[in-house]
C-alpha cells in the first residue's frame, strides 16, 4: 500500500487579496494557513513546522529576510519559497543565499507558482520517502536501541546527533557483543549517506599484509596472486557511504599510517599503483580495547586516534540497562519464532526473572544466542526457564551481596539506595587505583569501558 504524504503551507503577506487567492488556489491539495505578518508566522513555525513557506521579502513588522533567517536557523530543513517584486531582485538572491528554495515575481503568476511549489514539495516528498525508509529500517533491525533506560537514550539521542554529518569520522568504544556494528548501521542509517554503501572490515580477521589491498585495493599484476583485472579496495565500494572499520585496534603500523592519509585529505593509492584516487567516504570505527593504553604502548598511532575519535560513542553494556533486557528478549523471541517457524508468544515469569538477574558477559550478543537456542529446544507457547539454560552454567547469575566481617553492608527491611552504593564503589576503587581506570575496573570485575561510563556519571570525580 502507498504511503500517502500530506503536506502543510503557510503563507506569509501583507496583502489580504493575495493571502485569500494563494489560500483558494492552494487549500484544495493541501494544508493552508495564512499570516498577515512575519511575527506570528514564526511563532507558529516555532509551534508547528509547516512544510513550506511561502514568504514575502516586503512585510510590515519585520523584514521577509530577516524573517527568513530566523526560521531557518531554528529549522535548517525548511522549505521557502520568496515572494518578491521585481525591483527587490537583490534581495530575492540574497534569500536563496540564506537557504531559500526559490523566489517568485510579483504580481504572482499562478501557474509558475504552482511549478515552483510542486518542485519543492516534490524535495520534501523524498526526503519524507527517505526518512520513513530509515525509520522502517532501525525498527526492524536495531534491537540494541529497543529499551527506555536512560543509559540506551542518551546513546540514541547522541547518534541522532551525529549521524547528521556526512563525512565526520565516529569512534565506538564497548564491551563485545554490544551491538556496536548496529549503531555504526544506525549512524549510517540516519545520516544524508543513507542512500550510499554501508560496507563493514573486520580488521582481525584480515591477514596484517593484506589490510591494505583490503582497504585500498590494488592494480593488476600488483603481488603474486593479485587479479588480472586488479581490484576495488573497501575505500572505494564505500564511496559516498559509510565504511565500518570493526576491531579498528588490530590494524598494523603500517596500515594505521596508510589509513591516516586517507582521513586527513581523502586520498589515496591503489597497492602497486601511481594514480592517485580521491574519494568521499565515512569512516565509523570500533573497538573494545583501550586504546589509550596502546598508545602508551606505541601499538596505536596517537595521531589516528584523533582522526577516527573526532566522535566518540560508548555504547553501555546489557548489564548497564538491565530494564531493556526484556523489551530486548521479546524482540529476539519473535524474530526466531518466525525463522524456526515455531510458536512463541511470551516468556514465563520465571524465565523472565533468570534473564534480569544473569551477569551477561557476552551482551546482546549472548542474549540474542540464547533466545535463538530456546526456540528451537522449546515447545512453546511459552519460552520457560529450562529453554533459557537456568542451571547449566548458574554461575552467571548475579551472586548475593557480599558481607564483610562486620556484617555490612546487609539489607535492611526498608531497602537500600543502590546507586549511591554503586557510586561509593566506583569512588572508592578509582582512589585505591590511584585515578587509574584500568586498575580500578579489575578491582570491581568490571570492563575498562563499563568502568568509564559509571565514573563519568559521577561529574566530580576526576581524573
Amino acid at each position: 500500500m502507498t504511503t500517502v504524504i500530506t503536506y502543510s503551507i503557510y503563507i506569509v503577506d501583507d496583502d489580504q487579496d493575495l493571502r485569500e487567492l494563494l489560500e483558494i488556489a492552494l487549500e484544495s491539495k493541501h494544508q493552508v494557513r495564512t499570516f498577515p505578518a512575519a511575527r506570528p508566522a514564526i511563532e507558529a513555525v516555532e509551534k508547528d513546522p509547516p512544510d513550506l513557506v511561502i514568504l514575502d521579502i516586503g512585510l510590515p513588522d519585520m523584514s521577509g529576510i530577516d524573517a527568513l533567517r530566523t526560521m531557518r536557523e531554528r529549522h535548517p530543513s525548511l522549505m521557502v519559497i520568496m515572494v518578491t517584486a521585481f525591483t527587490d531582485i537583490k534581495l530575492a538572491i540574497s534569500a536563496m543565499k540564506l537557504g531559500a528554495s526559490d523566489y517568485i515575481l510579483k504580481p504572482i503568476n499562478t501557474e509558475a507558482l504552482e511549478v515552483s511549489i510542486e518542485n519543492v514539495l516534490e524535495r520534501i516528498r523524498l526526503r519524507k520517502e527517505v526518512q520513513l525508509l530509515q525509520e522502517k529500517y532501525l525498527k526492524e533491525n536495531i534491537p540494541c536501541f529497543i529499551g527506555e533506560s536512560n543509559a540506551i537514550q542518551d546513546v540514541m539521542q547522541f547518534v541522532d546527533k551525529v549521524a547528521k554529518a556526512a563525512d565526520t569520522p565516529v569512534l565506538i568504544l564497548g564491551e563485545t557483543g554490544t551491538g556496536k556494528e548496529l549503531i555504526a548501521s544506525a549512524i549510517h542509517y540516519k545520516s544524508p549517506n543513507f542512500n550510499g554503501p554501508f560496507v563493514t572490515l573486520n580488521c582481525s580477521a584480515i591477514p596484517k599484509d593484506l589490510i591494505e589491498s583490503e582497504l585500498f585495493g590494488y592494480e593488476k599484476g600488483a603481488f603474486t596472486g593479485a587479479h588480472t583485472s586488479g581490484k576495488k579496495g573497501l575505500v572505494e565500494v564505500a564511496a559516498n557511504g559509510t565504511l565500518f572499520l570493526d576491531e579498528v585496534g588490530d590494524l598494523s603500523l603500517e596500515a594505521q599510517a596508510k589509513l591516516l592519509r586517507f582521513l586527513e585529505d581523502g586520498e589515496f593509492y591503489r597497492v602497486g599503483g601511481t594514480r592517485k584516487f580521491q574519494i568521499r567516504t565515512r569512516v565509523v570505527s570500533a573497538t573494545n580495547k583501550d586504546l589509550d593504553a596502546m598508545i602508551e604502548k606505541d601499538l596505536f598511532r596517537r595521531d589516528l586516534y584523533y582522526r577516527l575519535a573526532v566522535i566518540k560513542v560508548e555504547v553501555p553494556s546489557l548489564n548497564e540497562r538491565r530494564d531493556d533486557i526484556l523489551p530486548i528478549a521479546r524482540h529476539f523471541l519473535a524474530e526466531f519464532s518466525t525463522k524456526h517457524g515455531k510458536f512463541f508468544d511470551r516468556i514465563d515469569s520465571t524465565a523472565e526473572a533468570h534473564l534480569k538477574n544473569y551477569q551477561w558477559r557476552g551482551n546482546i550478543r549472548e542474549l540474542r544466542n540464547l533466545i535463538e537456542r530456546g526456540v528451537l529446544i522449546g515447545t512453546g507457547p511459552s519460552l520457560t526457564l529450562p529453554d533459557v539454560g537456568a542451571g547449566r552454567r548458574m554461575e552467571g547469575v548475579l551472586p548475593a551481596p557480599v558481607v564483610d566481617s562486620g556484617g555490612m553492608p546487609t539489607l535492611p527491611d526498608e531497602g537500600v539506595d543502590l546507586e549511591a552504593l554503586e557510586d561509593h564503589y566506583i569512588r572508592e576503587a578509582f582512589k585505591r587505583a590511584g585515578g587509574n581506570e584500568t586498575k580500578a575496573a579489575k578491582l570491581l570485575g568490571l570492563s575498562y569501558y563499563a568502568f568509564r561510563y559509571r565514573r563519568k556519571k559521577l561529574k566530580d570525580l576526576k581524573s
